[in-house]
């Protein structure tokens, strides 16, 4: 028998991971290097925050009461986001956000292509539309990172610099709590150890063809999901969650 608020946790964890990065690319409207990629990023932003949307949605429906989507983005604290902590690191250069995309790309897309056959029906129709996007925005992570990784001295010195940043925060997508593994043996929740392989073949082809080594740092950060962020989530949310924390339940 499943505890369903395991499973609401579980469906918010995602949800969260969505709409932080959502968030965080958001940042890039009008500040992109060029206008047709200010138009991408921003795009991508919506991909991310629709995908927000329906997690919280389902999360709602599972709650009851006058819970709604609102609720678990505008109202909750930091210690109460569970997103993974890569998701909320500061947007950085525009290497750092392309190398940010394209590592968690290459775990994204993967880890739906499993969550479609989850028992969860729900879970499972989020993820055969979220694929679709994140097969996008992989091939267009592949692409950036081969064009700043083998371009000029200065961009492949950022991708460097990027990938030297994030790389130890790649090791908690591929971790797993008790939360997790009792839903993965009742077949809700995707095992994402069993990604890893598949992610590091990804990733180490794509930067090989970037000119790119695969880092060799060896410190990892954690706690996301158990509620323990950096100062940047936030301050994220301080802007995120200003007007329905000055004006509550303000409808518009």
């Amino acid at each position: 028998m499943i505890d369903e608020k395991n499973l609401i946790r579980y469906v918010l964890r995602l949800g969260d991971d969505a709409l932080i990065m959502g968030h965080r690319l958001s940042e890039w409207t009008s500040r992109a290097p060029f206008l047709e990629e200010d138009l991408g990023l921003t795009n991508v932003a919506l991909d991310f925050v629709g995908r927000a949307r329906m997690f919280y949605q389902y999360a709602a429906q599972l709650t009851g009461g006058a819970t709604t989507e609102d609720t678990f983005a505008y109202t909750r604290d930091v210690r109460e986001f569970s997103n993974l902590l890569i998701c909320e690191l500061p947007r950085g250069d525009f290497a750092f956000t392309i190398t940010r995309q394209f590592l968690y790309d290459a775990f994204a897309l993967p880890f739906l292509k499993q969550l479609k056959q989850s028992t969860d029906s729900h879970l499972a129709a989020i993820a055969a539309k979220a694929e679709k996007e994140s097969t996008y925005h992989l091939r267009r992570g592949r692409e950036w990172v081969m064009r700043l990784g083998d371009g000029t001295d200065e961009s492949h010195a950022r991708m460097l610099d990027a990938l030297d940043q994030l790389w130890g925060y790649t090791a908690e997508l591929f971790e797993v709590d008790d939360l997790e593994e009792n839903l993965i043996n009742a077949g809700i929740a995707v095992d994402s150890r069993l990604l890893q392989e598949q992610w590091l073949n990804t990733v180490s082809e794509t930067l090989s063809e970037a000119t790119l080594p695969v880092p060799e740092t060896t410190w990892t950060a954690n706690g996301g999901r158990s509620g323990i962020h950096t100062e940047s989530l936030g301050y994220l949310l301080t802007e995120l969650q200003y007007m329905q924390r000055a004006y509550p339940g303000l409808c518009w």
